[in-house]
């Protein structure tokens, strides 16, 4: 099916789902596509029928039952166009995330009603303050034993500093949750039918009309700070229209000021269709979020403010890539401007120019042509080769639009590849997964000559290794996973160096004087360049750099990258016909090879945020593990007759905790991680390491 694609741009909404791990994103998306008519049966994750939720298309994600790859899709609620990115909640998988943020204006903040405020939920509201993503937060499974929405709410105020607000109140909670009341409207909702489908409005149940009253109090107490009028109405205690309302907390929302909190229970069909009317009536279209790109015209760069209007120069950015059967499936949002089959398009990453052959709007996996698309839209582009990040244009003007955060993987495994098609089939491979996952990436082990793997955790990598074997047919022996050690420096020191080669001819000559120092917390290279008078010429300033960042890569303690480091380039000498950018280069990378062992050099190590949740009689047990493995416990809380337990461990001792953990508490507890920083290892530890170096038999 063939079809334009245009809509007001003033009623679209793009969206991202975004939650903890099991917080029910998935089923809350396969709810929003069943009211929205976009599929006529509801599956589950783990449903029993072997179909699997809508949105979790590829056969890792059934097999799991959890979300690996982010899915979009659309529907139609009322007049609105609502665009939804179904995003991971296992932070193996955060890029995922990161890239849906990056190009969403608005989110539906997932939380489960007995978790309240987790790990993961910490680390989505982090990313979505980053890319400036107003959200509407739902707190999910109020049907469940334990659901506390109220105390949740007070959670997004004391964890994530959010001035979140009850905007709906909850009808019965735990097996007794049946519905809801909009505190707006001061209107009670119930869902009847087969699958809730049937909205029932009604009055306020008597014996809630109390609490409803004094929290719709408490939300206009809040609101009336950001409007004089709603604030004059509430002073002198007047009616106040549901318009006026809903505009000052549309207003406060997109300025990230006010956090509205809906409730129900996804699952049990509860509360879904009020959620997508709050989504169209609160979170920003296009035109009402403020993006910018950066122009390079006349070799100046300048930033620019770029306006959702399709009779604009068009700006487009990819924000992933996806290798199918017959070419490269590219996922992009427009900013500005309009785009059409047939047109012809100018990578400004790149400069190359492409031609629109086929364009789709997606529902999962399921593409649907389309004619055009324009501003605020998210579409895919059929065969057009690029990365993740690329901004096109129409070509009329250079502007590139900044791209997504990337994190650094922190657990690596060497893998070894038995015959020739074997080498072929995963050199395939490879360059897909690289291209498609900006934190999985590929290396040498300069000591034995592996090929490392590395990633963001454990069911990162087991992810992709099953694709290799299952999917391409490669036969691989996997070693143990390794750690993603850094090396660091502790002390300043000083260095002159004079890279001096003469051969009878045109010679080679650099000097550079400085000091080497360590990095402020969290800086990777910072460069301070302090030459004065032309001793070393301008032009070799850059070289100097590169240099030193060469040497970077490959630190003499274990083979692994530095990180931590400042360097200040204070004097110098050149030769007017022997010094090159390929001198300086040299004498700078000599320069830090012969300084590096005077700054006291150190191995740091991932230290990883780990949240057990287990029952309670089981609490000793979990702390005794979590202390063997060298973690530092943070904090433990008590709830329903679980413990939350909250601790620092080194990545090194995660391998197996797992199984471990499953062992202990009788399969029990569970857990999740995430990457909180890097420190420096135990002296006994890094002595251990650099003899685990020098045993490596050479490549």
């Amino acid at each position: 099916m063939t079809r334009k694609n245009t809509q007001n741009i003033q009623n679209i909404r793009n969206i991202g789902i975004s939650a903890h791990i099991d917080s029910g994103k998935t089923t809350l998306t396969e709810r929003i596509l069943f009211y929205g008519g976009k599929i006529q049966k509801m599956h589950e994750v783990r449903g029993k029928d072997g179909v699997g939720a809508t949105m979790d298309s590829t056969q890792a994600e059934r097999d799991r039952g959890i979300t690996i790859q982010s899915a979009t899709t659309y529907i139609h609620w009322d007049d609105h166009r609502l665009n939804i990115i179904d995003t991971p909640g296992h932070v193996d998988f955060t890029i995922e995330v990161e890239r849906a943020l990056r190009v969403l204006d608005g989110a539906v903040f997932v939380l489960c009603a007995v978790g309240g405020v987790q790990s993961q939920s910490i680390t989505v509201d982090r990313q979505m303050k980053r890319y400036g993503v107003p959200a509407v937060a739902f707190i999910n499974k109020c049907d469940r034993m334990g659901a506390d929405p109220l105390n949740v709410c007070e959670q997004l105020r004391n964890k994530l500093q959010h001035n979140a607000c009850m905007i709906q109140y909850p009808i019965g909670l735990e097996a007794q949750h049946r519905g809801l009341v909009d505190l707006v409207s001061m209107k009670a909702y119930y869902f009847a039918g087969k699958h809730g489908e049937e909205v029932l409005e009604d009055c306020i149940p008597g014996d809630l009309r109390a609490a409803c009253e004094g929290a719709r109090e408490e939300m206009l107490e809040n609101l009336a700070q950001w409007d004089d009028q709603l604030a004059t109405l509430f002073i002198e205690e007047q009616e106040m229209p549901e318009e006026l309302i809903l505009k000052v907390m549309s207003q406060a929302t997109i300025a990230g000021q006010f956090v509205p909190v809906c409730l129900g229970s996804a699952l049990a069909n509860i509360g879904v269709q009020p959620l997508l009317d709050k989504v169209c009536q609160l979170l920003p279209n296009p035109e009402q979020k403020t993006y910018q790109a950066f122009s390079q015209e006349e070799k100046q760069e300048s930033q620019v403010e770029l306006q959702a209007d399709p009779e604009k120069a068009l700006v487009m950015l990819a924000f992933k890539s996806e290798e199918q059967k017959f070419g490269q499936l590219t996922h992009c949002r427009l900013y500005q401007g309009t785009v059409k089959r047939g047109d012809v398009i100018t990578n400004s990453t790149t400069s190359k120019k492409h031609k629109v052959g086929r364009l789709f709007q997606m529902h999962a996996n399921e593409m649907i042509r389309i004619e055009q698309a324009q501003a605020g839209d998210i579409v895919a582009l059929f065969g057009i080769d690029c990365r993740s990040g690329d901004t096109f244009t129409d070509g009329s003007a250079k502007l590139t639009m900044t791209s997504m955060y990337v994190p650094e993987p922190v657990i690596s495994v060497a893998v070894e590849l038995g015959t020739s098609k074997d080498q072929d089939l995963f050199s395939k491979a490879i360059q897909r997964f690289v291209k498609e996952d900006p934190t999985f990436r590929v290396g040498i082990d300069e000591a034995s000559g592996q090929t490392l793997l590395s990633g963001m955790g454990e069911l990162h990598l087991e992810v992709y290794l099953q694709r290799l074997q299952e999917e391409y047919g490669v036969s691989l022996d996997i070693g143990h996973p390794e750690v993603a050690y850094r090396e660091t420096i502790t002390q300043p020191a000083t260095f002159s160096y004079t890279y001096k080669i003469a051969n009878g001819g045109k010679g080679h000559y650099a000097k550079i004087i400085g000091s080497i120092e360590p990095a402020e917390d969290g800086e990777h290279f910072h460069f301070e360049n302090n030459i004065v008078g032309g001793s070393i010429p301008k032009e070799f300033h850059s070289s100097c750099e590169k240099g030193f960042l060469q040497e970077l890569k490959c630190g003499a303690l274990i083979g692994h990258p530095i990180t931590g480091v400042r360097v200040n380039l204070n004097d110098g000498a050149y030769h007017a016909v022997d010094s090159s950018d390929m001198a300086f280069q040299a004498a700078a990378s000599a320069a830090f090879r012969e300084t590096y062992s005077k700054t006291r050099p150190q191995i740091t190590e991932p230290i990883m945020k780990v949240v057990v949740e287990t029952p309670e009689h089981f609490t000793g047990a979990v702390v005794s593990g979590l202390n063997k493995r060298r973690g530092v416990i943070i904090g433990s809380t008590l709830q329903q007759a679980f413990v939350t337990v909250e601790a620092l461990v080194p990545m090194a001792e995660l391998f197996g905790y797992s199984t471990a953990l499953r062992s202990s508490t009788q399969g029990m507890a569970e857990f999740t991680m995430e990457l909180d920083s890097y420190k420096l290892v135990p002296r006994q530890i890094q002595e251990e390491l650099i003899q685990k170096k020098g045993d490596k038999p050479a490549a």
